[in-house]
């Protein structure tokens, strides 16, 4: 006689929630258990280089900002240099390269300030566009979304950087391009990150 098992129902997938903020960036939940929050200034109040500000929002598939997102980016500093053990260059002291920020739980905009990262290094000593590594969680998204930001002022090393190059059409590398503009003498580069529709940015799969 054969026995018929009997399996578990599948689950359904868990997303992350608006809660995220709260264990992610208390801060700006109003709790205050930290003595530094981790965010809004990537690269540290004495870092060398450029000062910029970087803006957005992200748009959902209906054109729609979504206001309960967590951002998570990381960076060289001026020098090309992440702070990191593994990378072979001496990072300054007290560049901090990596932080946190959330949307604006009214309007959907986020924004941070740090220094504009130099040129990296990349696999087979290829040289990459200076950029800003971004990670994108929010309430819907199963697993976080990793893409890039790239400056604008920066086409000749875009144009050769090998990433950029991977994305067959032209048009979807614009996708991770942030304009430049200037608010208060001080340079401002922003990027909607739109997670569908004809607009979608490239996501990459690491």
């Amino acid at each position: 006689m054969v026995q018929k098992l009997d399996y578990l129902k599948e689950t359904p997938s868990q997303t992350a929630g608006p809660y995220v903020h709260i264990g992610l960036a208390p801060g700006a939940a109003g709790f205050d258990i930290y003595e530094r929050e981790l965010g809004w200034d990537i690269a540290g109040p004495n870092a060398a280089g450029a000062r910029i500000r970087v803006e957005g929002r992200v748009i959902d598939g209906t054109g729609s900002p979504v206001k309960d997102v967590l951002i998570e980016v990381w960076q060289a500093n001026a020098a090309g240099i992440h702070a990191h053990p593994e990378d072979p260059g001496q990072v300054e002291e007290g560049f901090r390269g990596w932080g946190r920020v959330i949307t604006d739980f009214e309007t959907g905009d986020w924004g941070f300030d740090t220094v504009k990262p130099g040129p990296v290094p990349g696999r087979n000593g290829a040289m990459q566009a200076p950029h800003l590594t971004l990670w994108i969680v929010a309430r819907g998204i199963n697993i976080g979304l990793n893409t890039r930001l790239y400056f604008s002022d920066e086409a000749e090393a875009n144009a050769a950087d090998p990433v950029l190059n991977l994305i067959e059409w032209e048009n979807r590398r614009a996708t991770l391009i942030a304009n430049r503009d200037e608010r208060d003498g001080k340079p401002l580069f922003r990027l909607d990150i739109h997670l569908q529709g004809p607009q979608e940015t490239v996501f990459f799969d690491i």
